[in-house]
């Protein structure tokens, strides 16, 4: 089995030095270079759930000053935890995402406890997508969206910097021209 198509040099670049290692491969040949996100989603992440944190604070004040509504306080403040405890865990987390181009599919993992790992055939790859939200664009982080037939094993991959995921959608669209399969 060779390697996979060759990767752009921007998909290395402003990114994680070293992936977290996957507990066990779930049985899938190895056979490329694992290619991480952008350390700027963590800070794109954290941003945006301070502003969430914000709104929530704020909706719970209003209700428990102008409308006298004290047990606001409750679902407010579990809100809040669960959402700090996201933001502690969130950098560990960006540190497992990574992605693999092989021969005959990309590979993207992710997950601490629960690890994840989906190879996605270029040849059933029906759509590459790159989105970015108003603060993701702050950040000049995306999300590339890998659309398959099988709504189960399509892919976003979060954190990418903006030259990346072009270079990636590149890369993918041209493999599935040269096989003449999928896009």
């Amino acid at each position: 089995m060779g390697t996979g198509p060759s990767a752009p040099a921007a998909l290395d670049q402003g990114t994680y030095d070293a992936l977290r290692t996957p507990r066990n491969p779930a049985g899938l040949a190895l056979d490329g270079a694992w290619h991480q996100i952008s350390p700027r989603y963590v800070v794109s992440q954290f941003v945006q759930n301070a502003i969430f944190i914000a709104v929530v604070v704020i909706a719970a004040l209003v209700l428990a000053l102008v409308l006298d509504q004290s047990w606001v306080w409750i679902p407010a403040g579990l809100i809040i935890v669960i959402t700090l405890l996201t933001l502690i865990i969130l950098p560990r987390q960006a540190k497992a995402l990574g992605y693999m181009l092989r021969e005959d599919d990309v590979v993207f993992r992710k997950g601490i406890l629960w690890q994840r790992m989906v190879a996605v055939p270029y040849g059933r790859m029906q759509l590459v997508d790159i989105t970015q939200g108003p603060l993701d664009r702050a950040f000049g982080v995306s999300q590339l969206k890998m659309v398959t037939a099988a709504a189960t094993t399509g892919v976003q991959i979060p954190g990418l910097t903006q030259q990346a995921a072009e270079a990636l959608r590149d890369t993918l669209i041209e493999v599935a021209e040269t096989r003449r399969t999928g896009l």
